[in-house]
């Protein structure tokens, strides 16, 4: 029979990690094999740049954290080993920052995603992460801001000279 306080601790694991769950915007599942300490430890890094928290956790504490957090869908891709990835900010930059390491790294797949307490598919996390950035979408937006008054000013300048040459 199990201990006691061993029990007790992995009970605690479950309740933090579905608290963690329940705020997340974003929660991605991923199965880690063939990744390299160094590939790992760089990733890692990538994701606390967007205050992401990447962890492998045992398959039977996240079944447990989901069922706490009263989520389905996931139990079938809780098979092999498993990296969870959550972020309570974003959703973009950590879904952005996963899907580029996986397609540079055949091995390292996604399993499956929770979007604002919803299961989503590995296909739409991926078009997820294919969006443009806040940062492009502003950019963008500004370019096309800055064309449309660069062509009022040049109306406005040739308005501005054709009124002088009738005064003329």
């Amino acid at each position: 029979m199990a201990n006691e306080k061993i029990i007790a601790k992995k009970q605690e694991e479950v309740t933090k990690l579905a608290a963690k769950i329940k705020d997340a915007k974003l929660v991605i599942l991923a199965d880690y094999r063939g990744i390299t300490v160094q590939d790992v430890t760089a990733l890692r890094a990538e994701f606390r740049k967007s205050e992401s928290e990447y962890s492998v956790i045992k398959n039977n504490i996240i079944r447990r954290a989901l069922a706490e957090c009263k989520i389905e869908g996931l139990d079938d891709v809780l098979e092999g080993p498993t990296a969870i990835l959550i972020d309570q900010n974003d959703y973009l930059a950590p879904a952005k920052t996963l899907y580029n390491y996986v397609k540079k790294n055949d091995f390292y797949k996604i399993k499956g995603a929770i979007l604002e307490g919803k299961v989503i598919s590995v296909e739409e996390i991926i078009e997820l992460a294919k969006l443009p950035s806040r940062e492009e979408l502003l950019s963008k937006l500004a370019g096309s801001l800055l064309g449309t008054i660069s062509k009022l000013a040049v109306g406005l300048d040739q308005v501005r000279a054709k009124k002088e040459e009738a005064e003329a």
